[in-house]
């Protein structure tokens, strides 16, 4: 027989309650999703369309922006499903054959740093994008010359601050990973010496 649920004092439940308050944040971060699918279905048939005309490094540069978008995506769910799952309710999927492989043991800490290396992998397509497009630097500035003429969208700071910007991502998910990992130690060794 299971067991009754406890009641709550009022101010406590209010408290408990306002979770569902996140609701509606998850549900614009579905309909971000779907603007998304609608832009990589955009960026997809123009890449279709004009494939004969393209030159390779303009079909490459389509083909990072569609994994940016596929990235910015898993990103995007993984926020909806794992933020939804932490801090407002459970799904529960367990035993469902869809499941998420990570979500079963998913919390804060797990999610902190899956979303790092979410936007690891996000900078490094921006990154990578710009040194494909670093070999027209030099040339002016696209906007400050008509319509026809080689120009770029990249100078040499703009590159140079990307990268720095990137690195520093890095350095953080290192370090929310080695906080991470120094946490599940110290509660690991407690529930280990209280165990004995």
């Amino acid at each position: 027989m299971s067991q009754p649920r406890p009641t709550l004092n009022p101010l406590p439940a209010l408290i408990f309650s306002s979770r569902w308050l996140q609701l509606p944040l998850y549900l614009g971060l579905i309909a971000a999703q779907g603007v998304y699918v609608y832009l990589f279905l955009h960026e997809l048939w123009l890449l279709i369309r004009s494939a004969t005309s393209l030159t390779e490094q303009g079909i490459m540069l389509i083909v990072l922006g569609l994994i940016d978008v596929v990235m910015i995506s898993n990103l995007l769910v993984m926020v909806i499903v794992g933020g939804y799952e932490t801090f407002v309710s459970r799904l529960r999927l367990e035993g469902h054959p869809d499941q998420p492989e990570w979500l079963s043991h998913v919390n804060a800490s797990v999610l902190k740093v899956k979303l790092a290396m979410a936007i690891i992998g996000i900078s490094s397509i921006h990154l990578l994008k710009t040194f494909i497009e670093a070999g027209q630097l030099g040339l002016p500035m696209c906007g400050a010359v008509e319509a026809g003429v080689l120009c770029t969208k990249a100078s040499a700071t703009g590159v140079m601050w990307q990268t720095i910007i990137h690195c520093v991502f890095i350095l953080s998910a290192i370090g929310i990973a080695y906080t991470d990992k120094l946490m599940t130690g110290v509660s690991a060794k407690r529930e280990h010496e209280a165990h004995h």
